[in-house]
């Protein structure tokens, strides 16, 4: 790991149907950070292209290691020495256990600042709900085949941790992460509907960093979009006490903070959970 602190970014965007404009959204961005390195920046969830419906982003899938999507967050994460959890995106199904023209995974690739994709996870937790909005009803294993692997990964920045959404919502999850490895980070690229995040957003993700004594980077997608579909925003890093360090309620844009292992390590002295539990010798 990097003697320097890291810094961590969550980017929030309020993503169109439009690939080539929510890429140069990303660069614009990109062009603002500070100079700090190691830096790890996390996209939310259908950055690339949202709000046209998840036969669209059939349309657009790509396979694993290649398409202009990959290609074009390759060479900004070498051109800006960074790394991106880039959200989500839909990567052909092409594997023999999940071989099918008409779905695609909702894939989130880590790839570092040499522009190499580092590891990919695959989406488990599909959004089939009800909810009172504008849309009604969400059906997204219509065109997406759920991921079954966990990916927790060493990194500059720490142990890392990968998610997506819906999966905030199941606990357990992160638990059997924490049998693979202690997580220092835990990246959640989201679009939290406006009516699920006014309930329970901020208070999964706080949940969720206090379990785990990690921090928690939550990009989340904003604003109504083209299809009426609404996202809440509130893109936050939470700190591995619980403290709510930085958040950007509603507009797009950009924050980041840098982590503290002294601060970690200082928590998880003075409160050993993870020595302390007992039931995590009995997780899957």
């Amino acid at each position: 790991m990097d003697s320097t602190n890291p810094i961590v970014v969550a980017l929030q965007m309020s993503s169109s149907p439009q690939v080539a404009d929510n890429l140069l959204f990303v660069e614009q961005q990109l062009a603002l950070l500070p100079k700090q390195r190691p830096c790890l920046v996390v996209l939310p969830e259908c950055f690339a292209c949202f709000g046209g419906g998840d036969k669209l982003l059939l349309e657009i899938a790509e396979p694993l290691g290649r398409g202009p999507i990959q290609q074009k967050l390759k060479q900004l994460a070498k051109h800006y020495g960074i790394w991106f959890v880039a959200g989500s995106l839909p990567i052909v199904c092409s594997s023999k256990e999940n071989r099918d023209p008409n779905k695609f995974t909702a894939s989130c690739l880590l790839i570092n600042d040499q522009g190499e994709t580092v590891t990919e996870y695959q989406k488990i937790h599909l959004f089939d709900v009800q909810i009172a909005d504008n849309t009604g009803t969400y059906l997204e294993s219509r065109y997406t085949h759920p991921g079954s692997q966990l990916a927790v990964i060493d990194t500059p920045f720490g142990t890392l941790g990968l998610a997506v959404c819906y999966d905030i919502r199941f606990a357990g999850m992160f638990a059997a992460m924490q049998q693979i490895a202690q997580l220092d980070i835990l990246a959640l690229p989201a679009a939290f509907t406006f009516k699920t995040g006014q309930a329970h957003w901020q208070a999964l993700l706080t949940a969720r960093a206090i379990e785990n004594q990690c921090y928690l980077v939550a990009a989340n997608q904003t604003g109504t979009h083209r299809n009426k579909r609404q996202t809440y925003g509130h893109s936050c890093i939470i700190s591995p006490w619980g403290e709510k360090l930085l958040e950007l309620p509603q507009n797009t844009g950009m924050i980041h903070a840098p982590i503290d292992h002294h601060l970690l390590a200082d928590i998880r002295a003075n409160m050993p959970v993870y020595q302390h539990n007992t039931f995590r010798s009995h997780l899957v």
